[in-house]
């Protein structure tokens, strides 16, 4: 599998804009920029790169948690990940995703041993060379 994003960039690195365009339609000329990525921290001018890897890595786990369940007999009902990217010195050190699940019949340990199996096995995990945070519980 392979997909294509496009990212266009006019102006200089303070000042500049741009536009991000997947592939499949998802978004199209998604605003981004200094501002977005520095200054606006409530999202209303556009995204940032660190956003859309937080984003991916939510996506990703659940899906692969989701597969880890269903591979061990359990279905789950809800995945609900928010995924907290920490963004330091020009570096990306961590994400934190905090899980809250829905699972019938799975006692807690087998639960976070799961979830656990997910958080190491994930493709955006295994892409990322930050510190990976997982708060997981069942609701």
């Amino acid at each position: 599998m392979k997909r294509k994003i496009n990212a266009i960039w006019n102006g200089n690195g303070e000042d500049g804009s741009g536009f991000l365009t997947a592939q499949s339609g998802a978004f199209n000329k998604m605003p981004y920029s200094f501002k977005t990525r520095f200054k606006n921290d409530d999202g209303i001018l556009g995204t940032n790169p660190e956003e859309l890897i937080a984003a991916a890595h939510a996506g990703c786990f659940n899906m692969k948690l989701s597969f880890v369940l269903n591979e061990s007999n359990f279905s789950p009902e809800e995945l609900n990940t928010d995924a907290v990217l920490t963004f330091e010195d020009g570096k990306v050190v961590s994400i934190e995703l905090n899980l809250k699940a829905k699972v019938p019949s799975i006692s807690e340990d087998k639960f976070l041993e799961l979830a656990e199996d997910a958080k190491q096995n994930c493709p955006i995990s295994g892409a990322l060379n930050c510190d990976i945070i997982l708060n997981a519980s069942l609701v």
